[in-house]
């Protein structure tokens, strides 16, 4: 019998301008989001992920502490709380990225993993960190990932989380691969005339170099005051040929989904042997500091 997922992708507007108090913020894009995953549990979806740092704006285009309030405790913070409930509910696997505080001055940009039954099974920490001009200090929010790079056995098969900026290096890519991860989710936040050209090249790259699904998340829309420029959307799905599967829209919130054949998995990797072809022995390079 074939494994076939319904798998969904959120990006969402921000609803609230970046002046208002963090609390407003975070309540208004949580409300919208449960509002959204509702919606796709109605589209039969039984995986889905946010988008990066799903319930508040993009703040790492200012450098100011105070986005530190919305820093929550994995698995112990409101948020998560919220959405295991919401997960049971559904019988859905969630994805759900946040902004972390393991001890206070101590944060981290993460996404916990959750199972259908509501179970939380764990974290991923984003690993790569930039901090570049014009407004992406993400260093001044985000301690660098010391998790590695886990693969969740869930309910729907062996999802992964590799985070925005992550998806510039392949090692990550690849170390999900070897770990066994069937759907890779790639939350993000990025803007047109940095990163469009790559949009649709590099996780299309990175799911047929390892042959499994890839969902990847980028929000829509202009957030002020900053206006670091347009966050552009088009949220997809390809699958382990590199194939770009179902695209969401450019400009607001959206929700896409799209039937993953997990077989299809092994049927790729039947044909493309690249992990038997691999030559560890010989990309030491790689790993030299």
């Amino acid at each position: 019998m074939a494994r076939i997922v319904r798998a969904a992708l959120v990006q969402a507007t921000l609803n609230e301008d970046a002046s208002a108090s963090t609390s407003v913020i975070r309540q208004a894009m949580l409300d919208k989001s449960l509002d959204l995953v509702d919606e796709a549990a109605a589209k039969g979806a039984r995986v889905l992920c946010l988008q990066e740092l799903f319930y508040g704006p993009y703040f790492c285009a200012e450098q100011d502490p105070r986005w530190y309030e919305l820093a929550e405790k994995v698995p112990d913070g409101p948020t998560i709380r919220v959405m295991q409930e919401k997960a049971k509910e559904h019988g859905m696997v969630l994805v759900v990225p946040v902004y972390e505080e393991e001890m206070t001055g101590v944060y981290y940009n993460t996404a916990a993993v959750i199972d259908a039954d509501g179970s939380y099974l764990g974290k991923y920490r984003k690993n790569h960190i930039p901090h570049a001009a014009p407004g992406f200090w993400e260093k001044f929010y985000f301690r660098p990932g010391n998790l590695g790079y886990p693969v969740f056995d869930t309910a729907v098969g062996k999802v992964a989380v590799y985070i925005c900026y992550d998806r510039h290096f392949p090692e990550g890519w690849r170390e999900l691969g070897l770990a066994g991860a069937e759907l890779v989710f790639n939350p993000s936040a990025t803007v047109a005339g940095l990163s469009e050209y790559l949009w649709k090249l590099e996780q299309p790259a990175a799911a047929c170099a390892n042959m499994y699904f890839v969902g990847a998340i980028n929000r829509p829309g202009v957030e002020k005051p900053w206006e670091i420029g347009e966050f552009y959307g088009q949220s997809y799905f390809c699958n382990p040929r590199g194939q770009i599967l179902t695209e969401g829209p450019r400009e607001g919130d959206a929700i896409v989904t799209a039937d993953l054949d997990l077989d299809q998995i092994r049927e790729v990797r039947n044909v493309w042997q690249f992990y038997r072809d691999r030559r560890p022995e010989s990309y030491e390079g790689i790993v030299e500091p």
